[in-house]
């Protein structure tokens, strides 16, 4: 996707391209969700839409991912950025807390509860007061993003315990390690970070992701034969080896 320089420019290149896959998921109980570039695009509106109409969230606003590599973290992370916010790695859960585990957060004054299964529609388990269930509200919101503030190009848009990036120099920064051509990756991740590094940068670069939950990996590493199938039937260009970036 050259030409590509914001995550707005990103959004609207993947609307462009339809149908096309771009993140495939295996997780436990044999769970495959596959959102197409418009889907993946329509839940990060849903969810860039909570995220302004609910916190005011916008450039300045520290929005902490407490998610394991997921393709609910992606949508988590584009939608942030989309409202100019800042995804924060730290610890510490920044001003709007996301996280599938609310209960280890008690105290946090602004928590959105994700659940995780592909056939979640609200989270399982007591919930904080206040604290959002994003498996319900998110799909109250429209496919269209309604309103968000203009992104400021200085301000904060990811922030680890290395340092903190800025707006202006996010995209450049994802695209700078990403392959050269559009792949078909086959990504495996326990790393929050290195995993939106990766696939944010797989995107950039027009390629899809494939995401094996760890102990999706852990069964293909063992059974060679439906690795191989796998493989073959999702197309992959590209078997990375686990949070490669």
């Amino acid at each position: 996707m050259s030409g590509v320089a914001s995550v707005t420019g990103l959004l609207d290149a993947l609307l462009r391209a339809g149908g096309q896959p771009r993140i495939t998921w295996y997780g436990p109980q044999g769970e495959r969700v596959e959102l197409s570039g418009a889907v993946l695009v329509n839940w990060v509106n849903k969810t860039a839409n909570l995220l302004v109409e609910e916190f005011d969230a916008g450039p300045g606003t520290a929005v902490g991912l407490d998610l394991p590599p997921h393709w609910r973290s992606l949508v988590w992370a584009l939608a942030t950025w989309r409202v100019g916010a800042c995804v924060d790695l730290r610890d510490g859960g920044g001003d709007v807390l996301v996280t599938a585990d609310p209960a280890s957060h008690p105290g946090h004054p602004a928590v959105v509860a994700v659940a995780l299964p592909a056939l979640a529609r609200r989270f399982e388990g007591a919930l904080p007061p206040g604290a959002v269930d994003a498996g319900s509200a998110v799909m109250t919101y429209a496919d269209q993003l309604v309103w968000a503030p203009a992104t400021l190009p200085g301000s904060p848009a990811l922030a680890t315990r290395d340092g903190v990036l800025t707006h202006d120099a996010l995209v450049s920064t994802l695209a700078a390690a990403a392959p050269a051509d559009p792949v078909r990756a086959l990504l495996t991740s326990t790393d929050l970070l290195q995993y939106l590094r990766s696939a944010v940068g797989i995107l950039l670069s027009g390629g899809s992701v494939v995401l094996l939950h760890p102990d999706v990996a852990a069964e293909l590493d063992i059974d060679g034969d439906r690795r191989g199938r796998l493989v073959a039937t999702e197309q992959v260009t590209l078997d990375a080896p686990p949070d490669a970036p």
